[in-house]
């Protein structure tokens, strides 16, 4: 009876993944085959009629979208603006995490609780007073000035996540590495990324999503020529209306780079969002 009980609970549980799986994979579906068909057909019919009648798929669309200067650059732009800013905040949360988590020097808490402090404090509050500065600074309307903005309000959560996550490192690890006459860099590189991959992956994940999908900062600090492919796909709307042809294909293009990432790195995803659990 318990065991007839288990497998009528683990079949219940795959078919509710099952379920779930396939409504979060719809969407994208239908994305992916709305940008190969052609405008007609997508003002004609929904896109669920081409799964009996696939001839109406194609690759013009992304031919065209390929051929749309402004898309294209958009879409460079975006991985300029992520990639860096990505990289910068993990190497500097991760040095930042480490000083705080097991290095003395005077004021260090109270450092700290000022990087907690500024989680709280929102990120449209700083839109202007930044804009303003940037301007005098002739960074306004650039791709380093939207990277220096999110590396800026990205570092309070990566450092607040990697240093508790580092300080869990046990004592006696850092200890006997110090013994073994290690210094403090050759211990960071050595020991404690190695030990905070997870952590790292996460947030890395997390990070380039955040920056990938932002709109509202790019629609403030970008300029035309250093737009991203959020800001450009919101301009197509703008000016053409229902432009299918060219926001199908150019939404899809902006959505699976992510989920590429997200499937790539998923394994240290789930390590980073277990290990507080395992520990």
């Amino acid at each position: 009876m318990n065991r007839l009980n288990r497998v009528l609970g683990n079949t219940l549980v795959q078919a509710f993944l099952a379920v779930v799986g396939f409504v979060w994979i719809t969407p994208l579906a239908g994305l992916l085959l709305s940008s190969l068909r052609s405008a007609e057909d997508n003002a004609s019919s929904g896109w669920w009629t081409t799964l009996t009648s696939p001839r109406q798929l194609s690759f013009d669309n992304y031919a065209s979208l390929l051929g749309n200067s402004e898309i294209t650059q958009a879409f460079w732009n975006t991985v300029l603006i992520s990639v860096p800013t990505t990289v910068l905040v993990v190497v500097i949360a991760a040095l930042a995490g480490y000083a705080f988590a097991w290095m003395e020097f005077p004021g260090r808490d109270w450092i700290f609780l000022l990087v907690v402090a500024l989680l709280v404090v929102p990120v449209q509050i700083g839109l202007l007073p930044v804009a303003k500065l940037f301007g005098q600074l002739g960074l306004f309307g650039t791709v380093p000035g939207v990277v220096l903005f999110h590396i800026a309000y990205g570092l309070p959560f990566a450092i607040f996540l990697l240093r508790n996550y580092f300080a869990d490192i046990p004592r006696e690890m850092l200890e006997a590495a110090r013994m073994d006459g290690g210094t403090e860099w050759r211990i960071f590189t050595r020991l404690v990324i190695p030990v905070g991959r997870p952590a790292i992956a996460s947030l890395a994940i997390f990070q380039f999503l955040w920056v990938w999908n932002d709109m509202l900062v790019a629609l403030l600090f970008a300029g035309t020529s250093s737009q991203p492919l959020t800001v450009a796909l919101q301009s197509q709307v703008r000016q053409f209306g229902s432009n299918i042809d060219v926001l199908a294909p150019g939404a899809f293009l902006s959505l699976v780079v992510p989920v590429v990432v997200f499937f790539a790195f998923q394994r240290h995803f789930v390590q980073g969002v277990m290990a507080g659990s395992v520990k």
